[in-house]
């Protein structure tokens, strides 16, 4: 039975389809845009609208719990997923194709959201806390390996088809591979993942909705120590959220405006090569590592790999060196780095936040909260980046990271006591 599977065999590609839709509509349409000529401000507008969709996502949560069969939502929003994606190669061949294109990724962006609620509330009550930690890892590494293996990939071969058949026919053959590799990961998963795949369903109305919508977020806020708990979260991703934003523009940004000069080919080299295997062992390693200290006793650390990035960022612009080894091994540790850190933000969420009888919608409302705060820090970035300079920015991004260590002594964070509560709450949630 499904049931039996180790998770091994489905928490990877549950997770690489949830990174891979997401990172679709945040930076891959982003880059599409801009190449057929469309203006930042209108490219920056439009998919900071998209965002907004994972960070309301806890809005429809209360949906999902009514639901019976997790599995069945997260396979028929990747359905969706590759229809979208399918749409998208047709939207660009329109005479209006922005507008079009836009629709699209509104379709996208709110199946994606759905599916992120159903995929982790589904990840949560198959495995218990200490299988949590330990798949953590890899949750994290093939939701972000498909990321950089995106850009990596996707951005040469888009470079190469434009040469050839134009930009808009390029982006269109773009889409209707990823639509293919969609459905063929969806029906993979349809057989893979654990709990019956089933129609059955509750009774739904809207005052029922509205009743547990409310009692969600009041439970949610009764919490102890939630307020603490929330500044947490927003604090632990406030320097990540700037640098990812702005690492990939310094190393592309011109050596007389304080940049390293590369071309985009050479940076999606980078990240989809050296950066990716960095990324994937260190969240795997993160994970194990957590897994084995707790995360109580790990969490220090994992902050700690959080500020490589910055820190490395700041070497940059600072030595500005022009060899491609000396850039891609930097760009490795930040990677490394950033993988290993990353764990910590989804395992604090996944047991200290998450955990009672609402358990899927408060992670995603735990979710959420990350994600306005990553908004947030993305949105500023780039003033402050403009106001201090490529040097300046870094080391302030450095700065970023010392209100959540400090922070961290003063919330609650699950060690192995925790573990065996963790557990019945997960019951409770899956029952």
């Amino acid at each position: 039975m499904s049931q039996q599977r180790s998770p091994i065999t489905w928490v990877p590609s549950l997770y690489f389809v949830q990174g891979m839709q997401f990172f679709v509509v945040m930076l891959i349409a982003g880059l599409m845009f801009k190449n057929m000529g469309v203006a930042n401000d209108q490219i920056a507008r439009w998919t900071g609208l998209l965002g907004l969709a994972w960070a309301i996502k806890p809005l429809w949560s209360p949906f999902l719990e009514l639901a019976r069969s997790k599995k069945l939502i997260v396979v028929a929003m990747q359905f969706t997923g590759a229809a979208g994606l399918a749409l998208m190669a047709g939207a660009l061949q329109l005479p209006m194709y922005f507008q079009a294109a836009i629709a699209v990724l509104f379709l996208l962006a709110y199946a994606s959201a759905t599916h992120d609620i159903a995929c982790d509330g589904l990840y949560m009550a198959s495995l218990d806390a200490k299988s949590q930690a330990a798949y953590a890892g890899w949750q994290g590494a093939f939701f972000n390996a498909s990321k950089f293996l995106t850009l990596g990939g996707l951005l040469v071969l888009a470079g190469h088809l434009e040469k050839s058949i134009g930009v808009f026919n390029a982006w269109s053959t773009i889409f209707s591979l990823l639509a293919v590799v969609l459905a063929l990961l969806a029906s993979y998963n349809a057989w893979a993942l654990p709990g019956a795949l089933n129609t059955e369903h509750a009774s739904l109305s809207a005052a029922s909705i509205v009743k547990t919508l409310k009692e969600v977020i009041v439970d949610f806020l009764k919490k102890p120590g939630i307020w603490l708990a929330i500044l947490f979260i927003v604090l632990f991703r406030f320097a990540e959220g700037q640098v990812q934003t702005i690492g990939p523009l310094f190393l592309i940004e011109a050596r007389d405006k304080g940049g390293l000069g590369l071309t985009t080919e050479q940076v999606g080299a980078i990240y989809g090569t050296a950066g990716t295997a960095a990324f994937l062992v260190g969240s795997i390693l993160g994970g194990y590592f957590t897994s084995w200290l707790s995360l109580k006793r790990a969490m220090p650390i994992l902050i700690i790999a959080m500020a490589v990035p910055n820190a490395v960022f700041y070497y940059l612009s600072v030595t500005l060196p022009t060899d491609s080894f000396h850039i891609g091994a930097a760009v490795s540790v930040e990677m490394f780095g950033y993988g290993f850190g990353f764990v910590g933000m989804i395992l604090y969420i996944m047991q200290a936040v998450a955990p009672g009888k609402f358990q899927t919608a408060h992670y995603a409302l735990g979710s959420g909260v990350m994600q306005l705060g990553f908004i947030l820090s993305k949105t500023i970035s780039g003033d402050i980046q403009l106001a201090l300079g490529y040097q300046q920015f870094f080391l302030w991004t450095i700065a970023c990271g010392v209100p959540a260590f400090i922070l961290m002594f003063f919330v609650r964070i699950p060690g192995r006591e925790g573990s065996e509560a963790a557990k019945q709450s997960e019951a409770t949630a899956s029952a």
